[in-house]
């Protein structure tokens, strides 16, 4: 894997997931949500996830995640893909309660999003021009399905996403992108095993603590 330069994080991407939290006021607005996380957050296959202690629910979301090549600004739509240097799939955690209760007051959500461990992350590999729109990978809590992810479910594509993203920052060598979770997500305890899954992309698993 490239060094890591910069963690973004899309939300609201899967409709289904949007309707899941809807009774927690995360309603939708037709527009998805662009959110970083440090480089602080990642934590690599097979190392333990640190829980936060004392902040209420804290949920997995598993994603595709894409790591690019650069790019620069304003990449065109037709280019975005060519910027991709490589796939794997991680968690974007994320203490609920206390996201709920941000948003609610209309605060910023890095408190909920950004803290260390807060975006484990599988090994990545290579980027073979594989339809990233036809993927499907699986989230497993202690042998028990969470999440079937569909690529084909995403409200905003990945080449969308690095064209959108394109427009507020040149977009550089190591950046990854956390490209959004489909319905499914939960919490996690202490001695959880978390399990995501992908046919030619890899199995990850990390326990948490």
């Amino acid at each position: 894997m490239n060094p890591v330069n910069r963690i973004f994080c899309i939300g609201k991407n899967y409709a289904e997931h949007i309707t899941e939290l809807a009774h927690l006021g995360h309603a939708p607005d037709g527009e998805c949500v662009i959110f970083m996380k440090p480089v602080s957050a990642l934590v690599e296959e097979g190392t333990p996830i640190t829980l936060p202690k004392g902040h209420g629910a804290i949920h997995h979301e598993a994603e595709l995640v894409v790591q690019l090549t650069g790019g620069g600004r304003d990449i065109p739509l037709a280019e975005a893909l060519d910027c991709v240097a490589g796939i794997t799939l991680g968690l974007d955690l994320t203490l609920r309660d206390l996201q709920t209760e941000l948003k609610n007051k209309g605060k910023p959500w890095e408190l909920a999003k950004a803290f260390d461990g807060a975006a484990p992350l599988g090994d990545v590999q290579p980027y073979l021009n594989q339809d990233l729109q036809k993927l499907e990978f699986t989230c497993h809590v202690n042998g028990k399905l969470r999440q079937h992810g569909k690529t084909a479910e995403m409200l905003y594509p990945v080449a969308q996403q690095i064209h959108i993203l394109s427009q507020t920052w040149a977009l550089e060598p190591g950046d990854l992108i956390y490209t959004g979770t489909p319905k499914g997500v939960g919490p996690l305890e202490a001695g959880d095993e978390i399990v995501l899954e992908s046919r030619g992309i890899g199995r990850f698993a990390w326990r948490c603590v």
